[in-house]
């Protein structure tokens, strides 16, 4: 069956009216933490091998001019998406409007929009997969059936503030997985834009702003972090996208991201929580805790 075929067999459903993620759901909880670079890196990978995607990034991204900035703005806008309280919808909206004028043609003469409905929602497809992916290595559990099928739940919320049509959406996590491999099997390519990114996540150029003095040093200082992001994005990527990009992965580099994900798992929720999550993650979950105080203390005021 095709991906299409895939979701009009499941049916269209109306999706949630628009609102912020709620603090306490699995995605409040688990995207801001510092582990959600790791897959994410696997998550734009499969989005520059989707032909929409791929020509549209390859004409307007800066990732191979301004990688670092084009990184840290689009990990801002993610945090945003799930922490922003009100401005998250803004910031869903933002983005809209922003895609709205991408469009390109390929050059096969393909013309392409980035608001199409599919690539649109293969976006969030790739979120989706990352966070299973990332449990799968670095969580200190293995997820069950249930906690997949009540994340996906969660994502509905997420896809109804982004506007995705909603005959782009799998009925439930099972028939997503099968949506996701059919797609990654039939309808995602090998592009040079693939290439370029997996280039430049292994060799982060410096940010612009940098002097040049200080650039062999930053070489030398990010350099480990590269090849670490570039093994993580190679290894959480699925087997068939892997073949399509002519990209080894061995056994020994399946065992070596195993025993890495053990480790981090068992580290990263030792560290203080302004550690564990990005910053803006952090202040909302501390802002929440405040929220929750007051909310008490004036339940228990005297009338």
């Amino acid at each position: 069956m095709t991906a299409s075929g895939a979701l009009e067999s499941a049916g269209e459903r109306p999706l949630p009216s628009r609102r912020p993620i709620e603090p306490g759901t699995r995605m409040w909880d688990e995207t801001g933490l510092i582990t959600f670079s790791l897959t994410a890196g696997s998550a734009f990978l499969l989005q520059t091998m989707e032909p929409t995607i791929s020509a549209v990034v390859d004409e307007y991204s800066t990732f191979r001019t301004d990688p670092m900035g084009r990184a840290m703005r689009s990990l801002a806008s993610v945090m945003m998406w799930i922490y922003g309280g009100d401005e998250a919808l803004a910031e869903a909206d933002r983005l809209r409007q922003l895609h709205a004028t991408l469009r390109t043609t390929g050059t096969d003469g393909v013309r392409h929009s980035a608001l199409s409905s599919g690539p649109w929602a293969w976006v969030l497809h790739t979120g989706t997969f990352a966070f299973t992916e990332s449990a799968k290595y670095f969580a200190r559990r293995p997820l069950t059936a249930e906690d997949k099928e009540a994340y996906f739940q969660e994502t509905l919320q997420l896809m109804g503030n982004f506007s995705v049509a909603p005959k782009e959406i799998p009925a439930n996590y099972l028939e997503f997985e099968k949506f996701f491999a059919d797609t990654v099997a039939n309808h995602l390519i090998a592009t040079d834009t693939a290439r370029d990114y997996l280039r430049v996540i292994r060799s982060v150029a410096p940010p612009k702003q940098l002097p040049r003095a200080l650039r062999p040093v930053w070489r030398v200082a990010v350099a480990p972090i590269g090849r670490l992001q570039h093994f993580v994005t190679v290894g959480t990527t699925p087997d068939i996208a892997r073949q399509k990009l002519g990209l080894t992965w061995t056994p020994s580099d399946e065992r070596k991201l195993r025993l890495l994900g053990r480790m981090i798992a068992r580290i990263v929720p030792l560290l203080p929580e302004r550690l564990r999550y990005f910053p803006i993650a952090y202040e909302a979950r501390r802002l929440e805790r405040d929220r929750q105080r007051l909310r008490k203390v004036i339940d228990m005021r005297p009338i």
